[in-house]
């Protein structure tokens, strides 16, 4: 299961792949990060999670709270991906204050400039997705394709159903839209990818287990408690858009 004798930069290497490949963030080289979810990991491949501008402040917001010298600690990479308890070691009115330090020229359209005192903020992926990127600002005009972006962007969790030579199908809950909550939806097959040229991002899945995805991609074999976890903090996330869309903000 993730966390196991898996390296902190291997283990963020096995989420960031999926974006980086798209060409969403990162650096210009996917292929260095398939090396790195391998564990053939340099001290250049430990600098290129800095270059995910989006995810490293919150490692670094993380690796603060704990009181962890490293944010590539495997603890940290876990709790920005998955969740679990390590997320509430930071104070969410100080996470937000570092993130408007951090995103403020950037952050377009997103909530992070509303948020208050009501909201949960959590260093944690789906936060970032949610709360964060402005996509979801765009969910009752545009409808589906905000909606597309934001289920592929996020972190998620389904069982194995089938395994072939480069593609894997995944039981999974899509999110789901109603016009006035975003919610997850019933689950749904999904077809991900989990080898390219027949180099695994992760230990080749098997059926019957439960995954992590993030975009078209089969990252990682999780437990049960961890994706229990990802929902919990999803759900967090959730709560701040609901109340925003209730109050007709957006």
């Amino acid at each position: 299961m993730t966390g196991i004798h898996v390296s902190g930069p291997a283990l963020f290497a096995r989420y960031a792949y999926p974006p980086n490949e798209l060409g969403y963030c990162g650096a210009d080289d996917p292929s260095a990060l398939l090396r790195q979810a391998a564990g053939t990991v340099t001290e250049q491949d430990r600098g290129r999670a800095q270059q995910f501008d989006g995810a490293w402040p919150y490692l670094e917001a993380l690796a603060w709270g704990a009181g962890v010298d490293d944010p590539l600690d495997p603890r940290v990479i876990e709790a920005y991906w998955l969740g679990g308890s390590l997320l509430d070691s930071v104070n969410s009115e100080e996470l937000v204050a570092h993130l408007r330090h951090e995103f403020g020229t950037r952050n377009d359209g997103g909530l992070l400039p509303d948020l208050d005192g009501r909201d949960r903020a959590l260093a944690h992926h789906s936060f970032h997705v949610l709360a964060v990127y402005p996509w979801v600002r765009l969910l009752r005009k545009h409808g589906a394709v905000p909606l597309s972006i934001l289920q592929n962007c996020r972190i998620r969790w389904g069982e194995v159903r089938e395994v072939g030579d480069e593609y894997a199908e995944v039981e999974s809950s899509p999110l789901a839209f109603d016009g006035n909550r975003l919610t997850r939806g019933p689950k749904a097959i999904e077809h991900v990818r989990w080898n390219v040229d027949g180099i695994p991002l992760a230990p080749a899945p098997v059926r019957g287990n439960v995954v992590a995805l993030h975009w078209d991609w089969l990252c990682d074999s999780i437990s049960v408690k961890q994706a229990e976890a990802l929902d919990h903090a999803e759900e967090a996330a959730l709560e701040i858009v609901n109340l925003r869309l209730r109050e007709r903000r957006m």
